[in-house]
């Protein structure tokens, strides 16, 4: 698997967003600002695909307690066999904690997807094994903050969700 190609400003910010004082910051902030990007852009970019170069899903999950819908810009993982498979990497920034948009997946795995303006119904799974190893991979190849993020996070294991589209 070759590690995808940057230019050196997409490297830059990259680096930048994952140290950790930017990572807790972009954590609380990022996603207002992607979501405005992409609703400007009609559905097609994120401020973190433009400005990091990196592929941004919008994922509407099902609140795991409030049942009610959640909508946030997330990082996508392709999956290099199947492209319309996906992944999303609960590293939260590298924080001790799992974000939420994990305990909504886990119990209620049906989700929307937007990914470059096509939207998509999705069902999520947890990547174990092998398939957890090859997704990691992806995405220590996709994003290089993620190997920093296993580093921070200690113990604590990073799951990977895995987003396969719904036949209609």
């Amino acid at each position: 698997m070759n590690r995808k190609r940057y230019s050196f400003f997409h490297v830059l910010v990259q680096k930048i967003g994952s140290s950790r004082f930017d990572a807790w910051f972009y954590t609380r902030t990022l996603h207002h600002f992607d979501r405005v990007a992409f609703k400007l852009s009609g559905g097609r970019a994120t401020l973190t695909s433009a400005l990091a170069g990196l592929p941004v899903v919008l994922l509407t999950t099902t609140g795991a307690k409030s049942g009610l819908p959640r909508t946030l810009p997330l990082l996508c993982i392709h999956d290099e066999r199947n492209p319309h498979t996906f992944a999303l990497v609960a590293s939260n920034w590298g924080q001790t904690h799992y974000p939420a948009w994990y305990f909504n997946l886990k119990a209620n795995p049906r989700a929307v997807g937007s990914i470059r303006g096509q939207v998509g119904t999705y069902v999520a799974h947890e990547a174990s094994g092998e398939e957890y190893e090859k997704f990691w991979q992806y995405a220590a190849n996709t994003y290089l903050g993620y190997p920093l993020y296993k580093q921070r996070v200690g113990a604590r294991r990073i799951p990977i969700m895995i987003m396969t589209p719904v036949k209609q």
